[in-house]
């Protein structure tokens, strides 16, 4: 009776990790890679000209919180706040929604689309930044890359 007891139990856990890679695929935190030729400007930060992972939290129940990465994900550079933000179309390809701010001034990232999808993560500033933004040019630029995970991406 133990033996087959022990069986199952090892069955169950064989049949989880079998099951377990493909429970995560790259779509679940819609991983992009992004590298900009200048600095760009997100809420309470700036990066440096660079390449830069854009990652859903995992374990969230709020789907809109964004972790930027650097270029191998080995140090985490900021935590962002979105609300999700719906397109009238669907691209196969990364867009992202960019501020242009005042000469000399880096560009704001407003939103993020995965390729694919119609809704995406439009990040939260402050009501004083969100007016100001409000105020100025916005355009949307469609990147693509080698694949679905990583997109060349310059600013303008």
């Amino acid at each position: 009776m133990n033996t087959k007891k022990a069986f199952f139990i090892l069955g169950l856990l064989l049949a989880f990790v079998i099951t377990l890679p493909s429970a995560q695929a790259s779509e679940k935190d819609q991983a992009t890679k992004l590298t900009f030729n200048q600095s760009v400007q997100i809420p309470g930060r700036v990066l440096p000209a660079g390449t830069y992972w854009f990652v859903l939290a995992d374990g969230t129940a709020n789907r809109n919180i964004v972790r930027i990465f650097n270029s191998d994900k080995s140090t985490l550079y900021a935590t962002v706040f979105a609300i999700k933000t719906e397109s009238l179309t669907t691209t196969d390809k990364t867009a992202i929604t960019f501020a242009e701010g005042e000469p000399m001034q880096p560009v704001t990232i407003l939103s993020w689309y995965y390729p694919g999808h119609s809704s995406g993560h439009q990040f939260v500033y402050s009501r004083t930044e969100q007016q100001e933004l409000a105020q100025v040019k916005h355009h949307t630029e469609m990147v693509s890359g080698r694949n679905n995970q990583q997109t060349a991406m310059a600013g303008d």
